[in-house]
């Protein structure tokens, strides 16, 4: 029989620390859940809670990789991947043999290539610890593209690594000709599943009419696919994952219903939320039984090696990604030298962004018990303590920091963001009304149902132009007792409605507004075509 009471026990904690966050605004909320993991994890009577790698790498990696791409917008992604590769790879790189370098030379008996499967393990920063903290910090657009690019794409160099550093420990035998080539075999391959698993699945949700829980169901069945699949051919189920999510978010607008959309929103709102929520609360979890099982070691020295590591992956990320101050080039493009992203405030906020979290535990917690002639795996449990303690405190340190750095540097503000929706939506209304003067009297000849119609748009342009409707006698007048009108007004609303999700869509190629915003209207304009086909329904049910 399966023992619940676990899954329950940190449901349950989870959703009271949700209930009382809101309250505790100044512990971003990744550490609060660490933290109180931590707590219950010391308690004296609270059993363990083992977890399963295979289960972080099968049931909580994929859908949260998935989120992450389809979140990312792709045309922010494609502009920013000169600076996301250099930092998703050359970054990794850089920071495992740096790692390596010094945990060889400073940890007791601790060989190169073991070394490096500890580089591996600890370098690459989470996407769901940066978005969780940086969220609503109002950071420039070009850096929150690049940090969550680089925190998607930096775990499948990562793994890459960390297989290849597993192999040498295991079977000491490795060749860097080898794994230079099988890095890009396994990267291209990973890339090119994701992009065909996401067209095909678009190529199916666009033949589907309608039908919002088998659009739902599709979209949370992908990542569990591609993810194998992925691993079945050997190539990288991270990178296949992502880009699945990239393609399907970037084609959600024209295959995806309004009712699809609405309801897995919602459905993904609450999966990433349960599953966030309890990898953290896990993380705590966990290192309480490393310590309760670790030998041979004092836990003062394992906690000196922990800050060591710590102090080297800060900094060897500080060392890399300070130079672009005075070399924008090294890691931007144009478009990042003519809009100076890489500002000296900018790049002090890109060099403290490094939290690690959930791939670092789950590579650690997979690593093999005993090697390919028998013999145990040394400093397995040192591995362990290590990530995480450098999870630990590039998440509380890093992670509680951060925020009053990006104060400090006067750096962090909504002001743009609320400009540029205000903008947005006022080019939205305005051009609605012109397509309502222009081209709708062809399709209604009755002047009053356009009136009708128009009177909410003028409203709106007037609101978003700071017009205090307060001061005025607004009268409305609705003829909602001729059901023949009423009904022509609807279908009149959801014309313009339809012309405005085009109107959007191509405001989202061009890249001309953020994604964020354009998905807050989009999403607007779903529940408004909800309302509206629920009226109208009922209009016609009443005829």
């Amino acid at each position: 029989m399966i023992n619940l009471a676990p899954i329950i026990f940190i449901v349950t904690t989870l959703i009271f620390l949700s209930a009382i966050a809101g309250r505790i605004k100044k512990i971003p909320y990744p550490i609060l859940l660490v933290f109180a993991g931590l707590i219950i994890g010391f308690i004296p009577g609270v059993p363990l809670v083992s977890l399963d790698p295979e289960m972080v790498f099968l049931l909580f990696l994929p859908p949260l990789l998935y989120r992450a791409g389809w979140n990312t917008s792709w045309k922010d992604f494609q502009a920013s991947i000169a600076p996301i590769s250099r930092l998703a790879i050359g970054l990794v790189l850089f920071t495992t043999i740096s790692i390596a370098v010094v945990a060889h030379y400073f940890i007791p008996g601790m060989s190169w290539p073991v070394a490096f499967v500890l580089g591996a393990i600890v370098s690459p920063p989470d996407a769901v610890s940066a978005t969780s903290i940086l969220n609503g910090m109002g950071l420039n657009r070009r850096i929150v593209t690049i940090l969550e690019g680089e925190s998607l794409v930096n775990d499948a160099s990562a793994l890459i690594v960390y297989r290849y550093a597993i192999a040498a420990v295991v079977s000491s035998s490795f060749v860097l000709w080898k794994a230079g080539l099988q890095f890009l075999v396994v990267a291209s391959g990973g890339v090119l599943i994701g992009f065909v698993l996401g067209y095909m699945l678009c190529m199916i949700l666009k033949r589907i009419q309608n039908n919002p829980t088998v659009e739902t169901t599709l979209l949370l069945l992908v990542p569990f696919v591609s993810y194998p699949l992925a691993e079945r051919f050997g190539v990288s189920g991270v990178l296949a994952v992502v880009s699945t999510g990239l393609v399907t978010s970037w084609r959600s607008s024209e295959v995806i219903s309004y009712q699809g959309r609405t309801q897995s929103n919602a459905v993904w709102d609450m999966i990433v939320f349960l599953l966030n929520g309890v990898i953290f609360i896990l993380i705590g979890l966990q290192l309480s039984e490393v310590v309760a099982t670790i030998e041979g070691y004092k836990i003062s020295e394992l906690v000196l090696y922990s800050l060591l590591i710590s102090v080297v992956a800060i900094v060897t990320r500080i060392l890399f990604i300070a130079p672009a101050i005075w070399f924008p080039s090294l890691l931007g493009n144009k478009i990042h030298r003519e809009e100076q992203t890489f500002s000296w405030k900018n790049v002090v906020i890109l060099s403290w962004s490094g939290m690690r979290g959930v791939l670092s535990l789950a590579t650690a917690m997979a690593l093999p018990l005993v090697m390919e002639n028998g013999t145990p795996l040394h400093q397995r449990k040192v591995i362990l303590f290590i990530t995480f303690g450098v999870i630990l405190i590039t998440l509380v340190g890093q992670g509680l920091t951060l925020p009053v750095l990006i104060k400090m540097l006067g750096v962090g503000s909504s002001k743009e963001q609320e400009d540029e929706e205000r903008k947005l939506r006022l080019l939205v209304a305005n051009s609605s009304l012109d397509y309502i003067n222009d081209t709708f009297k062809s399709k209604d000849p009755n002047e009053e149902v356009i009136q009708e119609i128009r009177k909410l748009y003028e409203l709106r342009i007037g609101w978003l132009n700071g017009k205090d409707f307060q001061k005025q006698d607004v009268n409305i007048q609705h003829k909602a007792d001729d059901t023949t009108f009423l009904e022509r007004v609807i279908k009149g609303q959801l014309a313009v409605t339809d012309f405005k999700r085009k109107l959007l869509l191509k405001l989202y190629r061009d890249g001309a507004y953020s994604s964020a915003n354009i998905r807050k209207l989009e999403k607007e304009m779903d529940l408004d075509e909800s309302r509206l086909r629920s009226q109208l329904k009922i209009v016609r049910d009443d005829d």
